[in-house]
């Protein structure tokens, strides 16, 4: 299992240091939520924030944006150092286009489903994504209850992915902790996204391993 902390949970005044002590515990990815306002009910940081930070770490980015024009801002994040750049399948821009952008910079793209969104509702892009995530609460806030009921659509992505010989990693964000790690890996989640439970935890480095053992 991949554990990718997520900066939402960190102290934003010192993210740079953040990420370092996540870097320091053994994080495989660090996971940066770009909100904008308006297609979720809250407001984070942009490309800036995420250029001025990427020297802290060699981990790779993986940058969740909840915004609802990705396509307008796909250049930005690129150019700010994401190595990967999901987007919402929900958002106003064009899938496609959008996907097509992210490669074009040299990114590789993936798909992210709101939990009252169906798992087919990325089939028709899964030939041409490096990545899927199932939102486990409702995309916006850190600190939220983890939604059991999602997971069956981890297991239907797995399926359609088996179907057509696709390799296709899933990864899984929000109330992701030792509590909830063992039924998110039973469903074939490849890497969890983890905020509080690591970065609020006494022994980060220990929490991420215990996870990362799944």
């Amino acid at each position: 299992m991949k554990i990718a902390p997520s900066l939402l949970s960190c102290d934003f005044s010192v993210m740079g240091s953040e990420i370092e002590r996540m870097d320091k515990a053994g994080a495989d990815w660090m996971h940066l939520d770009v909100m904008d306002g308006h297609f979720v009910p809250n407001i984070t940081f942009g490309a800036p924030v995420i250029k001025w930070v990427r020297p802290y770490t060699k981990k790779p980015f993986d940058v969740h944006l909840m915004i609802s024009e990705p396509l307008r801002y796909i250049d930005d994040f690129a150019a700010a150092g994401a190595d990967i750049i999901t987007f919402h399948v929900e958002c106003d821009s064009d899938i496609n286009a959008t996907i097509d952008k992210i490669r074009e910079n040299g990114v590789l793209p993936g798909l992210v489903i709101k939990p009252a969104t169906p798992a087919e509702a990325v089939f028709p892009y899964l030939d041409k994504l490096a990545l899927v995530l199932v939102m486990t609460v409702e995309p916006g806030f850190g600190g939220q209850s983890f939604m059991a009921d999602m997971l069956p659509k981890v297991r239907a992505i797995k399926e359609e992915c088996a179907r057509r010989g696709i390799e296709l990693p899933v990864e899984a964000d929000g109330g992701i902790g030792e509590a909830t790690i063992a039924q998110t890996a039973a469903a074939g989640v490849d890497v969890c996204v983890a905020g509080t439970a690591v970065f609020k935890a006494d022994d980060p480095a220990k929490a991420i391993a215990a996870l990362q053992a799944y």
